[in-house]
């Protein structure tokens, strides 16, 4: 291992996971001590997905590897075959980079081939967002890399004692905060910036957004397979019924993921969301400034709950993918009803905005995990016995 400057290889594979580990890419770059190796893999590099490696590019970023996964389908076998296609591609770039750490990103389930490769290789991993509670398979796959990983950069402290919990030593535990935070805090320092973006959005979208807006994300729920076009179909009936413009960002590459996209361009193509248009992908300080100005968001995206708990924005969390996360005051949670998340909308523009909610950290979580990552030792230590 280099005492001088050591390999830190992060791997992207999805618009999500960009916006969760940025903060930590900047201040590992920023570090004299670490050096940056970043793979690009899976949705990640497909324009289907909206094509991140763009925008990591343009924010200055090089990609030293790209990882083809296939299973664009969004079917539950292209999940499997694409975890097992990108095992054996990830282990291909791990054998050319020799990173000294590999640092795994919350819970996809692309996260399982980086988690994989680097522990069979006897490449020390580190794993940022475990500990946390969900519904859907992203749970698995969360606790699954918490059993392969050397070190566990978590959000908050709820999130260290089910670590612990889990069989993990203590001092491989570390508070960092959640690094999309860190996004939030930056991106919010110059309100106008956000009053520029809805002005161009309303432009190029020719909504009139000046008065507020919603924005919805919704993807599909892998154990829920099948009831994606139904599911979707009761949000598109509530926005519309609730008369407001709306900007909805298109779902991620998960199974079940086709029959959502599906079920949207119907309604489209029918006429029938006259208010409603399609994004696929803005930076991450584009998404948190339209967060600012926004009613209120809808669907089921962790952002709901992480950075709307820290901005005060009320949520409408829709059915079982956020099962059990930790929240804020901000959330209201209900079924895949048209009545109920319509009732949520009415309930949640009232408030306006709540107060802002630290559950997820301070803002300044890049910088305590570069740190960590500067200074933790690589060798292996589990415990024998488990508390779970």
């Amino acid at each position: 291992m280099s005492t001088a400057r050591r390999k830190i290889c992060v791997a992207v594979t999805a618009r999500p996971s960009y916006s969760r580990i940025r903060s930590a890419l900047v201040a590992i770059r920023a570090r004299d001590d670490l050096d940056l190796q970043l793979i690009a893999a899976a949705s990640a590099l497909s324009d289907k997905y909206g094509n991140v490696v763009e925008v990591m590019e343009a924010e200055g970023f090089r990609i030293d590897r790209r990882v083809e996964m296939g299973g664009e389908s969004g079917t539950l076998v292209a999940q499997a075959r694409s975890t097992g296609i990108g095992l054996s591609a990830m282990a291909t770039a791990f054998d050319a980079l020799k990173p000294d750490w590999v640092v795994s990103v919350a819970d996809r389930f692309e996260t399982m081939a980086t988690a994989v490769a680097a522990a069979y290789m006897n490449i020390p991993l580190a794993h940022v967002q475990g500990g946390e509670i969900t519904g859907n398979i992203d749970e698995k796959v969360r606790h699954a890399v918490t059993k392969l990983a050397d070190l566990h950069l978590v959000a908050n402290e709820k999130a260290q004692e089910r670590v612990v919990r889990m069989g993990e030593r203590a001092s491989r535990v570390v508070v960092t905060g959640c690094p999309s935070i860190d996004v939030a805090r930056e991106a919010i320092a110059d309100p106008s910036l956000a009053d520029a973006l809805v002005q161009q959005l309303a432009g190029r979208t020719g909504l009139d957004l000046g008065r507020g807006f919603l924005i919805v994300s919704q993807h599909s729920v892998t154990n829920e397979h099948g009831d994606g076009p139904m599911q979707a179909g009761q949000t598109a009936e509530a926005v519309v019924a609730s008369g407001l413009p709306a900007l909805w960002f298109w779902p991620n590459l998960d199974a079940g993921s086709d029959g959502v996209s599906q079920t949207l361009r119907a309604w489209r193509d029918q006429g029938r969301l006259p208010q409603v248009r399609f994004i696929q992908n803005v930076p991450p300080e584009g998404f948190i400034r339209l967060l600012q100005r926004c009613h209120c968001i809808i669907g089921n995206s962790s952002v709901a709950i992480r950075e709307c708990a820290w901005l005060g924005v009320p949520a409408v969390n829709i059915g079982s993918r956020q099962s059990g996360r930790d929240r804020g005051a901000n959330v209201q949670d209900v079924n895949y009803d048209a009545d109920e998340i319509l009732a949520a909308i009415r309930r949640q523009m009232k408030v306006g905005r709540y107060a802002p909610d630290t559950l997820y950290g301070d803002g300044h979580a890049g910088d305590k995990i570069a740190a960590a990552l500067a200074t933790a030792t690589p060798q292996i230590d589990k415990r024998l016995t488990y508390d779970i």
